[in-house]
């Protein structure tokens, strides 16, 4: 028997796989696809589109969209919900490497000193 491939098990260990439609997005953070367009027009996220042009969404983009909707339900507007997600996801960035820079540094002197 040949190997299988494993391309399809690597799609769904893929964060920035796009595996969800609009609908089952939508219907997966209890919203409705509106609210998914008006992020999109926010420029939260961006969905890739199918061959059809239809939206789809990885599961990166339905966990920062579900971290907007914690916000809006609290009562922020949509455009700061978005931005303070933006910023959120920047300063996580910022920190990530920050945080590798100090290792590597670390790394580094201890080699200088031996």
């Amino acid at each position: 028997m040949p190997p299988r491939s494993t391309r399809a098990v690597d799609s769904l260990d893929d964060d920035d796989y796009p595996a969800y439609t609009m609908g089952r997005a939508a219907e997966m953070l209890g919203t409705t696809p509106a609210f998914l367009r008006a992020l999109g027009e926010h420029r939260l996220i961006t969905p890739l589109r199918s061959e059809g042009g239809h939206r789809r969404y990885s599961r990166y983009q339905l966990r920062v969209a579900a971290r907007a909707r914690e916000l809006v339900d609290q009562g922020t507007p949509i455009e700061a919900a978005c931005r303070i997600v933006i910023l959120e996801d920047q300063l996580e960035e910022a920190q990530r490497i920050n945080e590798q820079l100090r290792a590597r540094s670390g790394a580094t002197q201890s080699r200088a000193s031996a």
